[in-house]
């Protein structure tokens, strides 16, 4: 082989890389195979055209390449966003992530005016925004489903109508709700979940391109003309805080958290609902599952899997926390490992809140189950105690007295109602307080557990929905 022949050869293997002027040989295959994001970063490709497109704009406004080579590189970049879409393009060994994939196939297609598409630019900030425009995205994606699923609890409080069930605290029945109060319970802290996606949504809204690698540009870019071309709300302010913080997926990610321990929550309470011992519910078969051995089961593998995976996705943000908590301004490589665990937790939110959305809104509620679990006796305890107090008792002598009653209640001497009526503190006015369904009508404090501060719930709730709904238009 002449010298010639090796030399070019040499140069053909640093080619490969974006950094082969300051080496003399290519790339060990372990570093390739260590270092590779493509597999998982692949799906930031409609982000990185957009940044592309945005950058190119801006180069050709600050005159670094001439108008025949901007429309060139866009051109490229409309055939590899088509390529991209319809599964025709060819990835290669060499493809270290997307934008090392996205400018090959560029320069192929745009021939040397595609070796200016990077002028200006560090994968530190490209790779920066495009994570930005994703989060963008998908984040909306997410609160658009919890909407969904509040719309939904709505609904199946509204046709639960006085249907009452055991409110619950340290997993001992307490008093009786109703079943709406309870549902709409959930959807109250879902909506919390939406308005957190706004406030993180704010801080993701700045565009870092122009940061370059960590200090800008000696040459005359114009960060605030491609962060508006890219519909951010700002620039950055300092490039290496720009390229060097990812304190905004953290904050994305513990969102997220947040909504999948809601989800979890329902899950735990539809796991015990349903069961025979509760009978509280029942699944509709589209939503549940059966047993590979035996016959008679139905399992609530929805209700399980969103428990599990709040544990999968609370390791996420834990995880993610570790890698940032010792990094040194500005870039370093360790926030390659902000990705996978934020396209993962988006994507388990996003099925889940679609599979609770469906088993809830399928679900039967077995009102007579409910509401016999909750006229046991003792559950109007509190109730007899605030009897007492209106007739001037002090609140823990009632307390006391209404104790003892139910302590003997519960030895089997006599009913916790005839003990009331031969109370000489209580007697048939109080004892009609232990007939079935009157506990939970006299919960009548604003945002109480009764029809009367329910229905006004439900009105405050359609409003807070409308304004959800409104902000997303927007």
């Amino acid at each position: 082989m002449s010298a010639g022949n090796s030399a070019g050869n040499e140069d053909a293997e640093r080619a490969h890389t974006l950094w082969h002027g300051r080496f003399e040989g290519g790339p060990a295959a372990e570093l390739m195979a260590f270092t590779e994001s493509l597999s998982f970063d692949r799906r930031l490709w409609p982000d990185d055209i957009a940044g592309s497109r945005a950058h190119v704009a801006g180069l050709a406004r600050a005159s670094l390449i001439n108008e025949l080579e901007r429309d060139s590189i866009l051109a490229a970049l409309d055939d590899v966003a088509s390529e991209l879409a319809d599964g025709s393009f060819v990835f290669v060994p060499t493809d270290e992530d997307i934008h090392t994939a996205v400018e090959r196939r560029v320069t192929e297609l745009a021939g040397p005016a595609g070796g200016k598409l990077h002028t200006g630019r560090s994968r530190n900030d490209q790779s920066a925004t495009d994570v930005r425009l994703w989060c963008k995205r998908e984040l909306r994606v997410i609160a658009e489903r919890v909407v969904v699923l509040q719309e939904v609890l709505l609904r199946r409080a509204v046709e639960a109508g006085e249907v009452y069930l055991p409110g619950y605290t340290h997993m001992q029945r307490a008093q009786p709700v109703l079943l709406a109060h309870h549902l709409l319970a959930h959807g109250w802290a879902l909506g919390r979940g939406v308005d957190r996606i706004f406030d993180a949504l704010e801080r993701i809204d700045i565009s870092p391109l122009g940061a370059g690698a960590l200090a800008g540009s000696s040459l005359p870019l114009d960060p605030d003309g491609t962060a508006a071309d890219l519909g951010f709300a700002r620039r950055f302010e300092n490039s290496l805080d720009a390229v060097g913080s990812r304190d905004h997926i953290a904050e994305a990610l513990f969102v997220l958290t947040l909504i999948a321990i809601d989800l979890s929550r329902i899950g735990e309470e539809f796991v015990l609902w349903t069961t025979e011992e509760f009978g509280f519910a029942k699944l509709d078969d589209g939503y549940a599952t059966g047993s590979s051995m035996m016959p008679q089961k139905k399992n609530p593998d929805i209700a399980e899997l969103a428990r599990g995976k709040a544990g999968r996705i609370i390791g996420a943000l834990t995880g993610f926390l570790a890698t940032m908590k010792g990094l040194p301004l500005s870039y370093n490589r360790d926030y390659q490992e902000d990705k996978e665990p934020l396209f993962d937790t988006v994507d388990q939110v996003r099925l889940a809140l679609g599979a609770i959305t469906g088993m809830i809104a399928t679900t039967t509620f077995v009102a007579e189950r409910m509401q016999a679990a909750a006229d046991v006796e003792t559950t109007a305890a509190t109730d007899l105690a605030e009897w007492l107090v209106v007739r001037g008792m002090p609140f823990r002598e009632a307390h006391a007295v209404v104790g003892a009653l139910v302590r003997q209640a519960l030895q089997g001497d006599r009913s916790l109602r005839e003990l009331v009526l031969a109370h000489e503190a209580l007697g048939s006015d109080a004892a009609v307080l232990v007939a079935p369904g009157v506990s939970v009508r006299r919960r009548t404090t604003p945002g109480g557990a009764g029809p009367v501060p329910v229905a006004a719930q439900m009105d405050r709730f359609r409003s807070e929905l409308a304004r959800l709904k409104e902000a997303l238009r927007g």
